[in-house]
């Protein structure tokens, strides 16, 4: 049985409702991280492409983590969208979103969350095809009050707000109908990293998920 074409408007099939977004400056922590993140329940890394250590740290956990679902992310050029392919990366996110970027990961296949940040931007990625986007920078764009907002006219679409959302907030986004999932950097401190603090990163990521199902419980008993 062969596995059914991937589309860029595919949906990435990790389960986490809790997306880290990682930057890496050492691709040796790659592998760690992913298993401290997999035994807190979390199966998604977002490894963005802002250091030069990505690309190997996207391979390494292609290669050695199966399980882990690893996207890139800071995709902003189309030169980037083969590169990450060729990491092993999975899926692709994108601050933005340009005509060009759409065009690549459309040909490559590349499952892709798109970046938008106002009601034109939304309706220009929902033409294109997209109905799952990164709402970035979530807390500068308006944050749940904006989201409660684009709910209305576009209850089709849905959204991972990133950028200002934290343990405090994560319950109260993913309450909210068109909230997927939400990103955010808090669940691997830049210390813990650099310590090697693979304990601290998998209790940041259990409470991460407990708090993720505390936002489905609101979301269904407003």
């Amino acid at each position: 049985m062969t596995d059914a074409p991937r589309s860029c408007f595919d949906r990435p099939a990790f389960t986490s409702r809790v997306v880290p977004v990682i930057v890496l400056t050492d691709a040796a922590q790659a592998v760690p991280l992913a298993h401290a993140l997999l035994e807190g329940g979390v199966d998604v890394m977002e490894i963005t492409l802002r250091h030069g250590s990505a690309l190997a740290a996207i391979e390494a956990v292609a290669r050695a983590v199966p399980q882990m679902h690893v996207g890139a992310g800071t995709v902003t050029r189309v030169a980037d969208v083969q590169r990450v392919i060729d990491a092993g990366a999975s899926f692709a996110l994108s601050p933005g979103c340009t005509e060009a970027l759409v065009q690549a990961v459309r040909a490559a296949r590349l499952p892709f969350i798109p970046g938008v940040m106002t009601p034109s931007e939304v309706l220009a990625a929902r033409e294109h095809g997209f109905t799952l986007m990164k709402l970035f920078p979530a807390a500068q764009a308006g944050g749940l009050a904006m989201l409660q907002a684009l709910g209305a006219p576009m209850p089709d679409v849905q959204f991972c707000p990133t950028g200002g959302v934290s343990a405090a907030t994560l319950a109260s986004f993913l309450a909210l109908p068109n909230v997927a999932m939400v990103g955010g950097s808090w669940l691997t401190p830049a210390d813990a990293l650099a310590q090697g603090d693979w304990a601290r990163i998998g209790g940041l990521a259990r409470e991460a998920t407990e708090l993720a199902f505390q936002g489905l419980d609101r979301a269904a008993n407003p």
